[in-house]
């Protein structure tokens, strides 16, 4: 049941929890809180044409101010403009044209609770914003109703449409959302733009000026802008729950329209009906590009778990297949070298990949019928017997065709029988609203069946992870793949992708590839190179996130080689970040917290850089410093690191010197 938050006179978030939760609210919910004051507003109908009124965020540095004739919003940070006035609205199929809007009731209130996810970037997320819930009514003609929700974080705002069940308009067809993004000026934006709406979610993200972005072009979220020297604006989507996915598309000077992918029978974007509302339109906000990285806004604007018993959800390091490294060989042998390889790591998964079921995507395929070739009952055997769990994969195609034909739950339910941790699912392709529901289809059915799941060919995350903790991760991120069939995964790619395409969530960009060369070494090859060096390719898993984390490379590439040992102990689920520097496309130097040990992770672009790591934030006591370093010799093969141990306390800093697509990874434990 779709959940609607509505302007009703009681706190929206408690109403459709109790309502749509049950006892999650009375016991899980309650424990995550920490503290909650509501202050509701009821407000006359006082507001004039053009009146506006302003809602700030608890610290006061972020301001939204809503116009009601017509209905417009702006953005302020620390005073200065973020967002001048930019329309709101939706147009609908066979409806006129929205007229006058009047207030018929407004409610406020604010939040600061604290509360504890599945798992995350964060253990613990605070949750801390004002909200007013403004109920409008057209002044004449239909007189149809529309509320519109915005909440103010200090890392953000947040607003979203909600459109009651009325007269006239129990369903309705969008043909049009009006919600813009009009800048002061002709920003800087980092942006993956596209000539059509349906592909892989894989692309640069390009700097360039707002009045660069060709006419017509769609851009996938999230988008970058740096507004000023210290204003970092990128706007995304959060809950994205029975909608169109949105693009932005360039609308005159300086701004950016709301662009939804269409359906694919050709009626409207979104057909829905009321009560309904739509995703938050968000813009993530903070005065360095790290600051974006830190926030778990997207997190706090999604519904909590609807799994109960999250005990079998475990995130973790996975060997991949032969693929990456060389072509495809679905064979038994092959597939029991990378399960050998992940026992002897320590990982707890391996991933049986493309054609373990043959052809793909066709009527013939069957997902529950191994390839001749393959014993699938003695790989998942031999993988038990060495403490290792498989992840299997599964064409898209494949699955809707058994999803259509009802024989999904059927299939999930072997693959449960069978022991398979969790499924891969592949090219997508698409956010259009048909896709948004088959993603929460797919997940809630393989939660059912305790499975977790990997979507690739997909579009960015919007938070269905804090829902459905099950998802893991998500590709829509140009990774490590390109590097097999294309020059396009080059330092600035690698240092642009932290501050644009993760502020979303997870990415399954798949690091660890051991043959490093510099970008002047560099080719396309096979096996696979990476350009970048194996102090930086280290880097990548304490920089990049992805709670399921596929290690890319061959287990002969690996053997014996120096840094090895930096994946045998690194997490892929934290319960603190920290970026400590930071440039888009040019630095970054992140800090996360595992228990009581911390991992740090530096990369470099294309120059060299030289930082003086403090390590104040340590608690006190000495730890010990475990470092993986380019080497001093700067003519060095980018495979090679130099490997430091000493001791330190939070008193303590660390000269960090990065050559030219260089990195550091270092992890820091409690002295015995």
């Amino acid at each position: 049941m779709l959940l609607v938050e509505q302007c009703t006179g009681e706190w929206p978030l408690v109403k459709r929890i109790s309502e749509n939760h049950g006892n999650v609210f009375t016991k899980s919910w309650i424990r995550r809180i920490a503290i909650m004051t509501s202050t509701f507003a009821m407000l006359p109908l006082l507001w004039a044409k053009d009146a506006v009124r302003a809602l700030n965020s608890p610290d006061k540095a972020i301001e939204v101010q809503v116009k009601l004739n017509p209905l417009a919003y702006s953005v302020s940070m620390q005073g200065r403009p973020v967002l001048l006035s930019s329309a709101l609205g939706l147009e609908l199929k066979d409806q006129p044209a929205i007229g006058e809007w009047k207030l018929l009731h407004e409610e406020r209130h604010s939040v600061d609770r604290t509360w504890t996810p599945v798992w995350g970037k964060d253990s613990k997320i605070r949750d801390r914003y004002t909200e007013t819930c403004l109920q409008l009514e057209e002044k004449k003609g239909l007189h149809r109703r529309m509320d519109l929700i915005v909440r103010a974080y200090p890392d953000g705002i947040a607003l979203r449409y909600a459109l009651p069940k009325q007269p006239g308009l129990e369903h309705f067809v969008v043909t049009k959302e009006l919600t813009s993004f009009r800048f002061p000026s002709d920003a800087n934006i980092w942006a993956a733009t596209m000539e059509k709406y349906h592909h892989s979610f894989e692309h640069e993200y390009v700097k360039q000026h707002l009045s660069q972005i060709p006419a017509g072009a769609h851009i996938y979220l999230p988008a970058l802008a740096q507004v000023e020297s210290k204003i970092y604006a990128s706007v995304m989507e959060a809950d994205l729950t029975d909608w169109a996915g949105m693009y932005l598309t360039p609308k005159g000077a300086m701004n950016l329209s709301a662009d939804l992918s269409p359906r694919l029978d050709g009626d409207g974007l979104v057909k829905a009906d009321a009560p309904h509302q739509t995703p938050w339109r968000v813009i993530m906000l903070g005065q360095k590009p790290g600051d974006l990285i830190e926030s778990n806004l997207i997190e706090n604007l999604n519904p909590p778990s609807k799994i109960t018993d999250t005990s079998w959800i475990k995130p973790g390091m996975m060997a991949w297949d032969h693929w990456w490294s060389g072509g495809v060989k679905m064979d038994n042998e092959t597939n029991r070298r990378y399960i050998s390889f992940a026992s002897e790591m320590g990982f707890p998964y391996q991933l049986i990949d493309w054609q373990w079921y043959g052809e793909f995507n066709r009527p013939e395929a069957n997902i529950t019928r191994p390839a001749p070739q393959i014993d699938m009952p003695g790989l998942i055997r031999f993988a038990a017997e060495r403490h290792v769990r498989e992840w299997i994969w599964i064409h898209s195609g494949d699955v809707t065709r058994v999803k259509n034909e009802g024989k999904l739950d059927e299939a999930f339910a072997t693959y449960e029988k069978w022991g398979i941790a969790g499924v891969k699912i592949d090219f997508m392709d698409s956010n259009d609203q048909g896709i948004v529901n088959w993603y929460e289809d797919i997940v809630s059915l393989a939660a059912k069946h305790h499975l977790m799941v990997d979507f690739h060919g997909a579009f960015e995350p919007t938070g269905l992870r804090v829902t459905w903790p099950n998802l893991l991760t998500r590709e829509g991120v140009m990774g490590n793949e390109y590097n097999k069939f294309s020059t396009r995964v080059t330092p600035l790619h690698k240092l642009t992708l932290p501050f644009t395409r993760m502020l979303a969530g997870p990415m399954d960009y798949t690091p660890g590839g051991f043959l490093n060369r510099s970008p002047s070494e560099w080719k396309q090859t096979t096996p696979t190179e990476v350009m970048g060096s194996r102090a930086q390719e280290l880097a990548l898993f304490v920089v990049y996130w992805s709670p399921l984390t596929c290690v890319t490379d061959d287990p002969e590439h690996y053997k014996d080689q120096p840094g090895l040992e930096f994946l045998r102990v690194v997490p892929t689920i934290w319960d603190e970040t920290k970026v400590l520097d930071g440039e888009v496309g040019e630095h970054i130097i992140i800090a996360r917290r595992s228990g009581m040990k911390w991992f740090i992770g530096g990369m470099t672009g294309d120059k060299s850089y030289d930082y003086r790591l403090s390590l104040s934030f340590l608690p006190k006591g000495e730890y010990v410093a475990h470092l993986f370093t380019d080497p001093k010799d700067t003519s060095a093969s980018y495979e090679k690191i130099e490997r430091l141990t000493q001791h330190v306390t939070s008193s303590s800093s660390l000269a960090l010197n990065m050559r030219l697509a260089g990195g550091v990874a270092i992890y820091l434990e409690p002295a015995k």
